[in-house]
């Protein structure tokens, strides 16, 4: 009986302990989230919660063109994931086990980026590929041939979100790679394995936490890009999120933005749950 009592007052003040985080979780999360779900039911230009609950948004959404800008979004997403897996491993490679001391200095001109704001990195790009620019005007000098402007094609939309996510992508890899024992490659080359099977068997799985961790959070974050697109894009593509924006401020059509903001929710939770049950999470995690 003391035992048990001692089990119920050690939960009771486990609970206790935790209800700052879920109240803050509650208000910060949950609410929100489940107001923009409420409003996805509303009739169209509602600004309220008390009208009855509707279908029509959904309707509209799969009945409109809303499903080419979920195209674009999500392959532009995929692309930039998987340019940026083969560009960011050898990368993240080098800083753990090549640079040596080096790689703090390395590290430090990957993160500069981050303290300027992306719209200005952005309008950098456009002084950069915009005609008799800073790229084209110097081939210009050099060749005497006259270039148009590369800017407002899908290749530098790529481009730019590839250079934006670039370090979502390196610092968890970065840190996956660095979670490699030395001694486990040591052994696996005194049993005679070959390079690749070093690599194939001992620091690829290993360094898969990181990797994993890096391809969704870049993945998430690309599909709610948009300063790429009307930046360095102009119209040549529309995000989903560019649709969900026009909802909300110059449409102010609020219920049809929050449908495509719940739709948009989940087929990017659908997408990182199948990647997800791929994926032996405990043997990853080194939990068995």
């Amino acid at each position: 009986m003391a035992a048990l009592h001692d089990s119920g007052k050690g939960m009771s003040q486990g609970a206790r302990n935790a209800l700052p985080l879920m109240l803050f979780l509650g208000v910060g999360f949950a609410a929100p989230l489940l107001a923009v779900i409420a409003y996805s039911f509303m009739p169209e230009r509602s600004f309220g919660l008390i009208h009855p609950p509707t279908l029509a948004n959904y309707v509209e959404v799969f009945t409109g063109n809303s499903y080419i800008s979920f195209f674009w979004s999500l392959l532009f997403a995929a692309l930039t994931v998987c340019i940026l897996a083969v560009i960011c491993y050898p990368i993240a490679y080098g800083l753990s086990r090549v640079f040596g001391r080096w790689a703090p200095i390395l590290t430090l001109l990957f993160t500069i980026p981050l303290f300027v704001s992306e719209n200005v990195r952005l309008y950098g790009w456009i002084l950069f590929f915009i005609k008799n620019g800073v790229l084209l005007g110097t081939l210009k000098s050099w060749l005497g041939i006259e270039f148009d402007s590369w800017l407002f094609t899908r290749g530098i939309v790529l481009l730019g979100m590839v250079y934006v996510y670039l370090p979502f992508m390196l610092f968890p890899m970065t840190l996956g790679v660095s979670m490699v024992p030395n001694e486990t490659r040591e052994a696996a080359r005194d049993l005679g394995a070959s390079r690749w099977q070093i690599f194939r068997e001992v620091e690829l799985p290993l360094s898969m936490p990181g990797i994993m961790i890096g391809l969704l959070l870049t993945f998430v974050l690309a599909v709610g890009a948009i300063a790429e697109a009307k930046v360095l894009g102009g119209q040549t593509i529309i995000p989903i999120t560019h649709d969900i924006e026009i909802a909300f401020t110059y449409a102010q059509n609020w219920p049809l933005g929050a449908a495509l903001a719940v739709l948009l929710m989940l087929v990017v939770g659908m997408l990182v749950l199948l990647v997800l049950k791929r994926f032996d999470l405990d043997a990853i995690l080194g939990k068995r």
